[in-house]
């Protein structure tokens, strides 16, 4: 038998608002205006036992991604630095073309039950990163990272 969370309504609230605000904040980025769009898109299922949680994060690196779980909350985030260099002058010391981006994603999601963190896995192929949690009738206060495979 689930307990029934009397904050339930409260916590959804602020994830909509917080979706709402990261939804504001890619309008006035200017990669968007340029028409690239760099968010990270999340599907999560609900199976019987366990929550598979699958996002894409095209181009990074598997040692680019951290994972997390924190109580009901599951954190993904990605970093990467991109350096293109054009070939100068050897003669000058100036550069003719040279380009830095830093690129990072971050988010988090609420899971609406428990989950056994400990046994959590996680794959990265192809820019895809799937990640599979267990769920649990037994809440958990630790926080836990997860390894990706």
């Amino acid at each position: 038998m689930r307990r029934s969370n009397p904050f339930e309504e409260i916590e959804s609230m602020f994830e909509r608002m917080s979706r709402q605000f990261d939804e504001m904040s890619h309008q006035f980025d200017g990669s968007r205006m340029m028409g690239a769009d760099y968010g990270m898109d999340i599907d999560v299922r609900d199976g019987a036992d366990e929550y598979v949680v699958v996002a894409d994060l095209p181009g990074f690196e598997k040692e680019d991604i951290d994972l997390s779980i924190a109580k009901r909350s599951l954190t993904i985030s990605a970093s990467r630095e991109m350096h293109e260099e054009r070939e100068s002058d050897t003669e000058s010391s100036e550069y003719i073309r040279r380009e830095r981006r830093h690129e990072s994603m971050r988010r988090t999601l609420r899971l609406p039950e428990d989950v056994m963190a400990d046994d959590a896995s996680a794959s990265y192929k192809n820019g895809v990163l799937t990640v599979t949690i267990p769920k649990t009738a037994v809440e958990s206060e630790d926080s836990h990272r997860i390894d990706i495979n």
